[in-house]
Parts: structure tokens; sequence; C-alpha cells
């Protein structure tokens, strides 16, 4: 990819001599992203895949006053920058307001960083983006605000906090090309130059980084209601991670208890009181960063939230970077159709235009997804097991599964081994019937990962099994009509027994099921069907 000048010789000239030798020195071939200065510690130098602790440089508080005095003054959010550059310091003090310690975070500006989303970002529509810190987030928002400024050529204004978008100074640095500037002055003012920005300045676009206030989530919702596109980052990884977030859940439309009447809670097959979106969301389309170049889509995240608050878990479509630098979807979205709208309908001037619904009947609000997506699709019963947990360990690990809380619909179970719902009788007793059972020994991520990784084996030898028992039958079959005796096949699971019971039935033999699960096989009778 393309870069501006980077400004590292501007970088290394702030930090004291031994470390910019040091620096310098280093033949490391991963980019350098931050360096660390903590008082009576070693520094350290914080590459992309490793760190590299300088044990024999010992921060002195002569190194924190050289880097504090070529630097600008620091605001109220304890950053400060250099000017014409990217790059941001940031501070730790003591109960006394001493500066102790120093976080020197290289800043970078890179063309084509949004080339994976460069259709999502001129669509019009209003992007927020997710993830975990140093993911990439605010380089990625500084080039939307380049690309929808120069080559959409709309009018971008750029509500800049901490001066990280735009670089220290008042001349923003040339990466946000023909975008404008607004300052913040005091951190907790943010929300006042959002509103600012729209009332004094026309802007068609808005991009601001980290919202993490209720005040911040109300001014974004104003600023989108008045018809201005808004791009901007929060804090939180996932989406259902901002819907747990009361200060921010605003922004995809807030939650709140809603009391149905006993018939229409008897329509949905619900309890009475549930959890139901109370607005539209500030955002149409949220994106998770899941790494630099991997990220999730939420295409509809009005639809996605009413998903995730009827038990439902999102599928988002997944993109790539390829090595070769092309765009690749390796997942594409999967939605269910909702028959109930997910905020009250008194207020239909609140909604935004939907698509012409579709002629396929909608399932009923707490009906599993599973029956509207791919038959290829595994479902998983869940039992005792943390649903947030394995829905996330579903959508990380790419696994074709959904999460289902039909017994009659599931294929497998995931369970805690010690649980006492992981005894055999009290399974059968839930499903109905024997069903595979994967167990767990704790309820933690990594386990239940561990246990989707078995059943991905497990599925993918199915194909294979199935072939090996309907060439059993087909052998059992002729065997049975030539010898006149009744036959028994190897046990098989219950799909793969129906479809040797239609063999045999289309030879005219007639068949029974004997044994127990998981024993439980075909016995072929020489019997004729008349």
């Amino acid at each position: 990819m393309p870069s501006y000048s980077d400004g590292l010789g501007q970088f290394f000239d702030i930090l004291p001599a031994v470390v910019r030798e040091r620096l310098e020195r280093t033949d490391s071939q991963s980019p350098l992203i931050e360096v660390v200065l903590d008082y009576g510690r070693p520094a350290e130098a914080r590459y992309l895949h490793h760190v590299e602790r300088l044990h024999d440089v010992i921060v002195s508080e002569h190194d924190i006053d050289f880097v504090t005095k070529s630097i600008g003054e620091f605001g109220t959010d304890n950053r400060a920058g250099i000017e014409r550059t990217l790059h941001r310091i940031s501070c730790i003090r003591n109960r006394h307001g001493k500066v102790i310690g120093l976080t020197c975070r290289v800043g970078r500006a890179l063309e084509g960083t949004i080339d994976i989303i460069d259709d999502i970002v001129r669509s019009g529509a209003s992007i927020l983006m997710l993830g975990r810190p140093g993911v990439g987030k605010t380089t990625k928002l500084r080039e939307v605000a380049r690309v929808l400024a120069d080559e959409v050529q709309k009018r971008v204004v750029i509500v800049d906090t901490s001066n990280e978008i735009a670089g220290d100074g008042d001349v923003p640095h040339p990466a946000i090309g023909s975008a404008r500037r607004m300052p913040v002055r005091v951190a907790a003012e943010q929300h006042n130059v959002m509103i600012e920005a729209v009332e004094n300045h026309m802007p068609e676009v808005i991009v601001i980084d980290e919202i993490g206030t209720d005040l911040e989530a109300t001014a974004a919702r104003t600023i989108a209601e008045r018809g201005v596109q808004l791009v901007g980052t929060a804090h939180g990884q996932t989406l259902e991670n901002l819907m747990l977030n009361p200060t921010l859940a605003d922004l995809i439309g807030g939650i709140q208890a809603v009391t149905l009447s006993d018939a229409e809670a008897h329509r949905r097959g619900t309890q009475k009181t549930v959890l139901e979106r109370k607005a539209p969301p500030t955002f149409d389309v949220v994106i998770e960063l899941l790494d630099y170049d991997r990220l999730a889509v939420h295409h509809n995240v009005q639809k996605t939230v009413d998903m995730i608050l009827r038990g439902q878990p999102p599928r988002p479509e997944v993109r790539v970077r390829t090595s070769t630098g092309e765009m690749e979807i390796v997942q594409n979205e999967e939605t269910a159709e909702l028959d109930v709208p997910g905020f009250n309908q008194k207020y239909p001037s609140l909604g935004r235009p939907q698509s012409e619904p579709s002629p396929k009947a909608a399932p009923r609000a707490n009906a599993p997804v599973v029956d509207d997506g791919p038959s290829n699709l595994l479902r998983i019963l869940p039992v005792g097991i943390a649903r947030t947990r394995l829905d996330r360990a579903i959508r990380e690990k790419r696994v074709p599964a959904v999460v289902t809380s039909d017994p009659a619909s599931a294929d497998v179970v995931l369970t805690i081994r010690n649980s006492q719902l992981a005894k055999p009788k009290k399974l059968r007793d839930i499903t109905g019937r024997p069903m595979p059972t994967f167990y767990v020994k704790s309820n933690t991520f990594i386990q239940i990962s561990e246990a989707l990784d078995q059943m991905v084996r497990r599925d993918a030898g199915s194909g294979e099994n199935e072939r090996q028992a309907l060439e059993e039958a087909q052998q059992g079959i002729e065997s049975v009509l030539a010898t006149g005796k009744a036959l028994e096949l190897s046990p098989a699971s219950p799909g793969i027994r129906k479809a040797q019971h239609q063999l045999a039935e289309a030879r005219r033999l007639a068949t029974e099921a004997v044994g127990e699960e998981p024993n439980r096989r075909i016995r072929i009778l020489p019997n004729r069907i008349a």
C-alpha cells in the first residue's frame, strides 16, 4: 500500500538519545507500533508482532522530562502530539499530577486500507466500526475521510478530540485530503462540537473517533436524524458488546423491557416481559474489525439487533484481504425474516424505509433461525452452556453451525461434563431422543471452541460414513435376494437408517430397526412388499 511520510524521524527526535539509538539500530522487519517509557523501569519498544524490552535502558526522570518538553502540551485527556504528524503521546500521572509514564504511539496514514469496505463507505450509509485497541480503527477512519472528501466529493468534517485523526497543530495532516478538521479543546465537550459542526458548517459527512459517553451517543443520533452520514468508532469488539453497554446501546437503537399482552405472548411463544429495540439505530452498518485484514459486516443493524434480542445468533458477512490484495467474502450474511417490529409501532415516522417484504411467510418471533438457514448447517443445542460464548466461537471460527433452543431440530448437544443435565437420561428427557453429545469441562470460551472443532471433524467425516453405510446396505440387499435369509447391517445414525430403509423398499424388501441407541441398526428381511 502506498503511504505518506510516516514522520518516524520526528518521532525519534523526541525520544531520549539512548532509546533513539537502540531503535535506529534494530533490524526488526515488523513495523514499530509504540514506545513505552515508565519511570524506573526498562524502556519497551512494541512492534506489530512482538515486544522488545530494553533491559539495560532504565527510564529516568530526565528521560521523561526530555520527551514532555519536546512535544505540545497535554490536554485534559492526557494526550499530546507532534506538530504536522499523526503520532500520539499519552501520559500517566501520579497523585500529585507529575508525569511518571509515557506511551508514544506511532501514527501512520496508509492508502488502500479501506478497499475491503470501499463499497460500503461510498453507499452513503452511516457506519460504526468496532474493534480492540490497535487493530486499525483510526487509520481506517482517516482514510474514509479522505476518500469521501476527495473521491466522492462530499463535504466532510472531522471532529478531532485528541488531534489523532488529522495530526497535531493548526494545519491538518495531508492524509485527510480536503476534509475539514474541528479540534475539540476539552474532551468532555466533544458532543457539543459534534452538534456545532452540523449547525455551523453544513457537512454531508461527520467523522468522529471514540464515541464513549451517553452525551456523545445522543449527539450522534441527532446528527443522523438530520440526514448527515456519520462514520465513527466506539469502544467494544462486537455488536453484542455494544448492546450490553448501557451507555452506548442507543447507537444501535437502545434496549427496553416490554410487557406483552397474554394474546401477544402466546402468539410469539415467549414470556410476557421481553426485551425489544426501542428506536431505529443511529448507524445503518456495523463493522467489527477482527484483524488487520479480516472484518465482519452487519449490513442491517436494525434486523440484526432484533434477531439477537429474540435469541437468534447473528451471522454477519465476513470479508478478508487475500495475499494478493483482493477482497474476498468468505461468509455471506444470513438473517431471518421477522414479522414483528423491534420498536413501538405507534410512531411510524421513526422507522427507516424498508425494502419490500419477502413473499415467503415469516416465522414466529421465537422460531429458531435454523429453519430458514441452509440445510447443511449443524444445529447445536446448548445445555448449561453460555449462549454468548458459543455464538462468539461460531462466528470467530466461521463454523457452519447455528445455535437452536428447539430440541426437535437439534443435531448435537453441547453440555458441561459435571453438570446434572449432562447425564444421558436427563439429556434424553430434554431432547426426546438419543443424540450425539459433546462435553466441555468448564463453561469457558476456549473449551467451547475446542468442542466446536470436534463437531466439525465429526461432521466432515459423516459424508464418508454415509457413503459406506449405503454401500453396505446395497450389498446386504443383494445378499438377502440371493439367499432368502435376513441380514443385519452395522449400527447407523437415524438419517442414514432412513436412507437404508428407502434402498430396501425400492427393491420391494421389508426392513425393521432393532437394538438401542447408539447401536440401533437396520435388519433387511426376505419378506417381499406387495
